[in-house]
């Protein structure tokens, strides 16, 4: 199984597992047609007992067999390189886009599992160059993740990373004919993503880590908050000179349970700033403790990979 694996349908959604420093996080999700995606399950299980002993207590309370099962990848587990595409046919384009990427690579292209997304271009362009994000994990990553889950029966139908989590809830939150720019924070770090018409356009780390956020220290604070608005600026001036015919509505927070950084980003950014609660985008009946801003924030990725869509498409 690549990353991105394909799934057979499931009406009852998606399990999504993730992996942290401190602890494994669940998510289970079902979309509704016309309403808001239903929260069926969520979890978080401190480290304690291991990712094994994790597993086991998803199998118990999650009821898996009724989804179809993603585990997310953490930010040091992957790379994701924009690339322009080959000039190959389907077949073989991923063989092309490897030779492409051994120089890229920090480690050999040879141990690498590698999958790819499309960018698609302006459709009123007159020559359509074909840009690529190229997604590359270890094998040593990718191996012991698929027998951890062998090991405790558990079917993994596709291996995820952020960027798409990510996606997924920006794609809901886009007003029609704009694009929609969102920052997420957790332990590895900040993650700014931009979407237009449910497409992956821009994806950016930024180095600054939730723990950072969470300090008290009103000077630290200030220094953070800078470096944050300056790496947004930066990313958004260049992704509107990459992507002309894409105008960014707003840049959206995500849940970080931090005060003071969305009134800074709305004070200091040239466009509107929102702070996302998830109770507007998901149905948490089933899981009121995910109205908590730091449950948002601790279980956000999880969520957004437990949003794919049947059929396995990232």
């Amino acid at each position: 199984m690549g990353l991105f694996a394909k799934a057979k349908k499931n009406n009852d959604g998606w399990l999504a597992i993730a992996f942290g420093a401190d602890g494994v996080v669940g998510a289970a999700v079902k979309r509704v047609v016309n309403a808001k995606p239903v929260v069926e399950w969520a979890a978080f299980y401190p480290d304690e007992k291991g990712e094994g002993g994790a597993l086991e207590r998803v199998k118990k309370e999650a009821h898996p067999a009724r989804y179809q099962c993603a585990s997310l990848l953490a930010a040091a587990d992957y790379q994701l390189l924009s690339v322009d595409a080959p000039n190959v046919p389907p077949a073989e384009l991923k063989t092309a886009l490897g030779w492409r990427l051994k120089d890229m690579l920090d480690f050999p292209v040879a141990e690498a599992t590698i999958d790819l997304l499309d960018i698609p271009p302006d459709a009123n362009a007159p020559v359509r160059n074909r840009t690529l994000f190229a997604v590359a994990a270890r094998n040593s990553v990718i191996a012991p993740r698929q027998l951890l889950f062998s090991e405790h029966k558990l079917k993994l139908d596709a291996i995820d990373i952020p960027d798409m989590a990510q996606r997924n809830i920006s794609a809901l939150l886009e007003p029609a004919g704009r694009g929609l720019a969102m920052l997420s924070f957790d332990a590895d770090g900040g993650l700014l993503t931009v979407t237009f018409n449910a497409e992956l356009y821009l994806s950016r780390r930024i180095d600054v880590r939730l723990p950072q956020l969470l300090d008290g220290d009103e000077d630290k604070q200030r220094q953070v908050h800078d470096k944050i608005t300056l790496e947004l600026q930066r990313s958004l001036d260049h992704f509107e000179r990459q992507f002309h015919f894409i105008a960014v509505a707003k840049l959206v927070l995500a849940p970080t349970g931090a005060p003071g950084l969305h009134t800074y980003l709305a004070g200091n950014l040239y466009m509107p700033v929102e702070a996302l609660d998830l109770d507007s985008v998901f149905d948490l009946s089933k899981a009121p403790a995910l109205r908590e801003a730091a449950q948002q924030a601790r279980h956000f990725m999880a969520l957004g990979a437990a949003l794919r869509l049947d059929g396995g498409a990232p």
